[in-house]
């Protein structure tokens, strides 16, 4: 109980600073460039590394940082953020839930960083917001998707929502496909402890977009469907 405490206590402390270093690094910042490099992902370190969270990495050799790329990921717990911002070797920005930008001093710092929030209750902007991640993938911005649309904290894979999918048909980016596995035993259901543990990444090789439009778009999703899911049978213990 005692570690619990204190634990979290530090947990909101350490977010508040490096929130607060994200909107000083926007002043000088424009393009967004250093705010996840010297706020985000050193924030994501020292979080992990307390929580006694180690990140067992594969596949990073397919990565080519001369292109843009949609990575779709499966989402087990809020800790997966954290390990793919410590993990993939290049620049991207997440797609998130509009409500982790309404959290204050947080939300700030996240729109600052340049990610972009679904309102999943609102479709016109979230088709706005879309459009507006479309654009900027067709000028060299990578994204990253969470096509479940929430976490499933019992490690189970989920169906896929068509948001990822067309984004990337729609910016003609090559989709990378990423399995996390047991992260969800980090934060177990209905329990606000943190355990120590290792979380698992596969880094999938890139699905070529070039036969693949909107008429064929859920056999792109069953493709990356099928790639995540045989990863979980096979490595999440």
């Amino acid at each position: 109980m005692i570690r619990f405490i204190i634990l979290n206590i530090f947990l909101v402390i350490h977010t508040i600073i490096f929130s607060l270093l994200s909107l000083i690094l926007d002043i000088f910042d424009k393009k967004q460039v250093n705010i996840q490099r010297y706020s985000a992902v050193p924030w994501s370190k020292i979080y992990l590394r307390v929580c006694g969270i180690k990140i067992d990495v594969h596949g990073q050799k397919h990565f080519n940082n001369q292109r843009s790329y949609i990575y779709i990921s499966n989402h087990q717990s809020y800790f997966d953020i954290l390990a793919l911002l410590v993990s993939l070797p290049v620049d991207f920005k997440f797609i998130l839930k509009q409500e982790l930008m309404q959290i204050p001093i947080f939300g700030a710092a996240l729109k600052k960083a340049g990610y972009i929030g679904i309102e999943r209750d609102n479709p016109r902007q979230a088709i706005k917001n879309m459009k507006l991640a479309a654009n900027m993938a067709k000028n060299g911005i990578s994204f990253l998707v969470f096509p479940e649309g929430t976490r499933n904290i019992e490690g189970k894979l989920q169906d896929f929502k068509k948001g990822g999918f067309k984004l990337a048909i729609k910016s003609n980016c090559d989709i990378i496909p990423i399995t996390i596995s047991n992260s969800f035993r980090i934060v177990k259901k209905d329990s606000l402890t943190i355990n120590r543990g290792t979380i698992r990444m596969d880094i999938g090789k890139p699905v070529p977009i070039s036969n693949y439009s909107r008429a064929n778009i859920d056999d792109l999703i069953e493709r990356v469907h099928l790639e995540i899911s045989n990863n979980l049978k096979i490595h999440q213990s």
